[in-house]
């Protein structure tokens, strides 16, 4: 008996001693991450990110309390994308390339998901942004 109640205590004890990063000062959404921004604070939070190097050079996504964990969808890559820029959009299908003009209806870092308008057909589509700027539509 005393052996299964050392390994429970055991168990439990070793889950408490987690780290969770939090902010250490309020983060507006869209600003970038620095290192004194985030710290460790000795508590496990589940789902919550736990390295510093998770945070630090992304974009807060949403606006992040002191003290309060931060999730991985609280952060992202920065936006190279603005509501209402100009974008190159492609589409591609095999060997098919066919490109257009394009309005962008959100904002967006690379890999995100991005509604965009057509100029000429004034048709709306989603695609993902590319590093260079470009959304592109079908694969």
């Amino acid at each position: 008996m005393v052996k299964w109640l050392f390994i429970i205590f055991s168990l439990c004890a070793s889950a408490a001693f987690g780290e969770t990063l939090v902010a250490t000062r309020t983060i507006r959404s869209h600003a970038i991450i620095g290192p004194d921004d985030v710290t460790l604070k000795d508590v496990d939070i589940a789902g919550s990110l736990d390295r510093i190097e998770d945070a630090v050079g992304l974009e807060a996504r949403v606006v992040l309390y002191a003290g309060r964990p931060i999730r991985p969808g609280d952060v992202g890559p920065a936006a190279i994308i603005e509501r209402n820029q100009i974008v190159m959009l492609v589409y591609r299908r095999g060997g098919l390339r066919i490109a257009a003009d394009a309005r962008a209806l959100g904002r967006g870092g690379v890999g995100d998901y991005l509604r965009v308008m057509n100029l000429t057909s004034r048709t709306t589509v989603t695609g993902i942004i590319g590093a260079d700027g470009t959304v592109t539509v079908g694969r």
